[in-house]
């Protein structure tokens, strides 16, 4: 029986697809280390984890058997795509199954701070009635910047203007701009326009400190700042500096650059006494509406690819659709995208009088990866020739 493992507090509708897939899965609450890891993975035929476990290239090495990581979340920053393509273990994501939880977290967001609502709640809870207007503001007819227009962006654009507010947006690639956003020349003019800016820019690690004292600065007086995107794209302690000098009127921080490994450990943050400040712990796409269709949507296809070898949203193996199996059994040829592997393939099989029902190719940067469908199974002998053609890097045999 094949074998699963699931971290991190992975919906439990994960586990009961996988369960009736013919899986045994094991589950676990909080995160692993490397060496935990390690040795989590004996015996692991697919990983799923969500933003706190590093599938790092010392535990690729050390288990090179894994099939396949679900990372059920949106980001696959925390595994190394590089180590996992080379020996062949595919890695999939959620990058859709949240947008509305982390969209509706960043307008919440905004009208808090605009409203003042974190200082007007620790008045209170300090037993202070400290009833004013001041410094509060309706959102209608102010300036939302948002820096990266994709998904989230975008419908972050739709609700914001649904509301009242102008939309600019700033993105390094070209995108189309919903209902009456504009499109903002340059991160500096988004900046220095903005009443309110929302960060969603991607994890990969040219943004570290992507967010820092030159774009804090460029900011107006009086703005605020939100950041659900990724914790090492701000820099916390310039914007500590911005919010204690006034210049900015607050902040939104969901994401941080260290964080705990599971929920009852210790936070520790220097924002943490801040001034109409919300604080949260990494919950943007942590609803139960999000998390019930990323349990469903990452485990399918880790299924799929476990049954068929379907690629097709795998963010770091060649895309191939799949349709069911003409064939008695299917070969999975994964390998180094240089030429003559699939005649390779072929002469392989026909030299073994296989005859081949139906076949699929795709490519990738420095990957190839052929499916083939064959009218008998092929014996040991012939996966062995198969998995030692040049260039191979896995060989599947599926059904």
């Amino acid at each position: 029986m094949p074998k699963a493992l699931l971290l991190e507090n992975i919906h439990p509708l994960a586990e009961d697809a996988l369960k009736r897939a013919g899986f045994e899965v094991e589950t676990q609450a909080g995160a692993l280390d490397e060496d935990g890891l390690i040795a989590a993975l004996e015996g692991v035929d697919l990983l799923g984890i969500r933003s706190k476990t590093n599938v790092t290239s010392r535990v690729v090495e050390a288990r090179p058997e894994l099939s396949a990581v679900g990372c059920f979340c949106i980001g696959t920053n925390q595994v190394d795509l590089r180590a996992t393509s080379s020996k062949g273990i595919a890695v999939f994501n959620a990058p859709y199954s949240n947008t509305r939880s982390v969209v509706e977290l960043v307008i919440s967001d905004v009208i808090s701070l605009m409203r003042r609502i974190p200082d007007h709640m620790r008045h209170m809870q300090d037993g202070v009635w400290d009833k004013s207007a001041s410094g509060s503001h309706e959102v209608r007819g102010k300036t939302l910047g948002i820096i990266g227009y994709g998904n989230i962006g975008s419908q972050v654009s739709v609700l914001a203007e649904a509301l009242g507010m102008s939309v600019i947006f700033y993105d390094v690639e070209e995108k189309l701009a919903m209902g009456n956003a504009r499109r903002a020349n340059s991160l500096d003019e988004l900046l220095e326009e903005a009443d309110a800016v929302t960060i969603h820019v991607d994890g990969r690690k040219e943004n570290t400190n992507f967010f820092a004292e030159p774009q804090l600065a460029r900011m107006k007086t009086g703005a605020i700042l939100i950041n659900l995107s990724r914790g090492f794209v701000v820099d916390i302690e310039a914007l500590k500096a911005h919010l204690d000098s006034g210049h900015l009127s607050g902040a939104a921080i969901d994401v941080y650059p260290s964080e705990p490994k599971k929920s009852g450990d210790a936070f520790l943050s220097d924002l943490r006494e801040e001034h109409n400040i919300i604080l949260t712990p990494h919950i943007g796409g942590s609803t139960l509406e999000a998390q019930k269709a990323i349990g469903q949507f990452v485990s399918h296809r880790l299924i799929e690819y476990w049954r068929s070898g379907a690629t097709s949203l795998s963010v770091n193996m060649p895309p191939i659709n799949l349709e069911s199996p003409r064939g008695v059994s299917r070969i999975a040829h994964l390998h180094v995208n240089m030429p003559g592997v699939l005649a390779q393939v072929n002469h392989t099989l026909g030299d073994a009088d296989i005859n081949i029902s139906a076949q699929a190719l795709g490519t990738k940067g420095n990957l190839g990866y052929v499916v083939t469908d064959v009218a008998h199974a092929p014996d040991a002998d012939v996966l062995t020739q198969l998995s030692q053609l040049p260039g191979t890097i896995r060989v599947r045999l599926l059904g």
